[in-house]
């Protein structure tokens, strides 16, 4: 059973891609067999690889998978913008966000939308409470990955462990309350950036444990520069609440 908890209607996941040929066909599988009732969104942003022709076969042969193709890499952030604009014209009822780089397990789709019950606003796959885990990671990366959300949680005062996390479910209020078109962040800050504008919307979030494994195809699009957008955005937002005697997530921009 693929739906939520609440009958909350349509499901859709929406999965942006740059360069992934290697792993999208293995990846829109595994999503098929794992909600056979949800669509698949490839929102990819002009591959050179032809990730982006390899979609659109799927979409012929699948009348559940969808593309959405963009002129250009213009980051995470915008990619699923878009591909949240592109479900919500349609009227879907939850929305799904995961990496098409197989480090999300499509098999754990049904747990996040189990999750999302009449209660839940949002779920997060978390990597780091109780029976979360990361298989293969290099332990610098882990480190790094730890270290940003401990920092988050001290900078923002949130509570979200895996505030990073990219693997998620949302109820359609959830993001036309979160003022998304607003959003400027570019890199994985994004996924901090709605967290925080979730819970200033006074809605709620729940995390629920699953296993994260490292790529095994293809490169990541981990870069200092995405790091270093997330630690300047972070401190922003943190210092302009602190100012205010407030702490980021009761701060609505």
């Amino acid at each position: 059973m693929t739906q939520p908890a609440a009958d909350l209607g349509r499901v859709i996941i929406v999965m942006p891609t740059y360069n992934e040929r290697q792993n999208l066909e293995i990846m829109a599988g595994r999503i098929r067999e794992a909600t056979p009732e949800a669509d698949l969104l490839v929102v990819d942003d002009n591959s050179p690889d032809g990730t982006g022709d390899l979609a659109d076969k799927l979409a012929e042969a699948d009348s559940r998978i969808h593309v959405l193709h963009r002129t250009e890499k213009a980051g995470l952030g915008r990619a699923y913008i878009a591909g949240f604009a592109w479900a919500l014209e349609r009227d879907y009822g939850v929305i799904c966000e995961m990496d098409a780089d197989g480090s999300h397990r499509p098999e754990d789709l049904p747990r996040l939308l189990a999750a999302l019950d009449d209660g839940t606003d949002a779920v997060i796959g978390s990597r780091y409470v109780p029976g979360g885990t990361v298989v293969n990671w290099p332990k610098s990366r882990e480190f790094l990955s730890r270290g940003a959300n401990l920092y988050n949680q001290l900078m923002l005062g949130v509570t979200i462990k895996d505030a990073t996390g990219g693997f998620r479910a949302y109820k359609s209020q959830t993001l036309r309350k979160s003022d998304t078109d607003s959003i400027e962040s570019l890199g994985y800050c994004f996924q901090i950036d709605m967290t925080l504008r979730v819970l200033q919307a006074g809605l709620t979030i729940i995390e629920v444990p699953i296993t994260f494994i490292e790529r095994e195809r293809g490169s990541s699009k981990m870069s200092n520069a995405v790091i270093g957008e997330a630690f300047l955005r972070v401190a922003r937002w943190g210092i302009t609440a602190r100012l205010r005697g407030r702490s980021a997530a009761d701060v609505r921009r």
